[in-house]
């Protein structure tokens, strides 16, 4: 059986993946589909994911039943203002052998070893705690006392935050939110879903989740996104949006530099093609197209554009920002100016 063969029975097989979890969280999640379609695209691409909304939403137990559906090691680190770094990796500790007395320190490995981590109001820990995340999500490794110790393979990270209660909260920098793929924003559930959420928590009946895939075939599952193949207009659409929001550049949109202060670096332009690979995969294509890359576009910009007063005083959120760029860049804009699609539709 030939690569591309092989490579077709693996993007069929994530489709399936992908619905057979879907039915699972849905067994204990009420509505929600674009907030779960965009956590399991996230893990599909190798991806972090940070899930912003008020409290009560289920962010923390739509995290936790996504690793029941998953064959793999799982902890909840609760972040708290007394959290120390070493509470996160782990730490070195001093072993005495019982029978000879020698004396040597032993890495004790913290719960960041595992699959998949949640962390828990991540935002309500200060700032070098929260660094301890940083290397582990880039670098999928942590390094104490000079020696490099790998994490799990595969190795996920999925935060949550609460938006509104800001007191005794440290933001998250730039640089620890530019790691996450992902920024979800989790809404209120329509009248009908409330209701029936009522009808599910407020009885006996518990729901159980069943195991839908491993360790191993994740692996495969996530090699067999990042094959699939990206034309060059898309990958210049991916650019224009990216580049077009740096305002500081040479190369912004103008009708962005009134409402944008910093704009989104490489990695967006990453994420994006990433996040619209697999968001091809499940929609049964394999091949990537401008409207895959759309469709990830605001939970991969939202975090990493950095709005101005103006913006704040025009009620210009992120969201709204985003809007305006899809609809303002030309898709089909070839290379001009030096600067792939950058041209705004007219």
């Amino acid at each position: 059986m030939n690569e591309n063969a092989t490579t077709t029975q693996t993007l069929a097989r994530l489709r399936e993946t992908h619905k057979r979890m879907k039915e699972e969280l849905h067994r204990v999640i009420v509505g929600q589909d674009e907030v779960i379609d965009q956590l399991l695209l996230a893990v599909l691409s190798q991806g972090h994911c940070l899930l912003v909304g008020v409290p009560g939403l289920a962010k923390t137990l739509l995290i936790s039943s996504v690793s029941k559906t998953l064959d793999l090691s799982f902890n909840r680190i609760q972040f708290t203002p007394d959290l120390m770094p070493g509470d996160i990796t782990g730490t070195e500790l001093l072993h005495i052998d019982p029978e000879t007395n020698e004396r040597r320190f032993r890495f004790a490995k913290g719960p960041i070893f595992s699959n998949m981590i949640l962390a828990d109001e991540i935002n309500r820990t200060p700032p070098k705690t929260q660094a301890a995340l940083l290397e582990s999500m880039m670098e999928r490794q942590v390094t104490i006392a000079g020696q490099r110790h790998p994490l799990p393979e595969p190795f996920f990270v999925l935060a949550t935050q609460n938006p509104i209660e800001q007191e005794g909260t440290y933001p998250l920098p730039e640089a620890q939110l530019d790691r996450f793929m992902f920024m979800v924003n989790v809404p209120y559930p329509t009248l009908d879903e409330e209701r029936e959420i009522l009808r599910r928590t407020t009885g006996q009946e518990e729901s159980q989740l069943d195991k839908v895939v491993q360790a191993e075939e994740i692996l495969a599952l996530q090699k067999a996104v990042r094959s699939i193949p990206v034309a060059d207009h898309v990958f210049d659409y991916s650019l224009a949006l990216t580049r077009g929001t740096r305002v500081r550049s040479d190369e912004p949109l103008e009708f962005l530099c009134e409402w944008i202060t910093w704009g989104a670096g490489p990695r967006a332009s990453q994420f994006l093609i990433l996040g619209a690979k697999a968001h091809a995969a499940i929609a049964g294509r394999d091949h990537v197209a401008i409207e895959d890359v759309k469709a990830v576009a605001h939970p991969v910009l939202r975090h990493r554009i950095v709005t101005s007063f103006s913006a704040a005083a025009e009620g210009m959120t992120p969201d709204k920002i985003i809007d305006r760029l899809l609809k303002e860049v030309d898709p089909s804009a070839g290379v001009g100016a030096g600067v792939p699609g950058i041209q705004a539709a007219s």
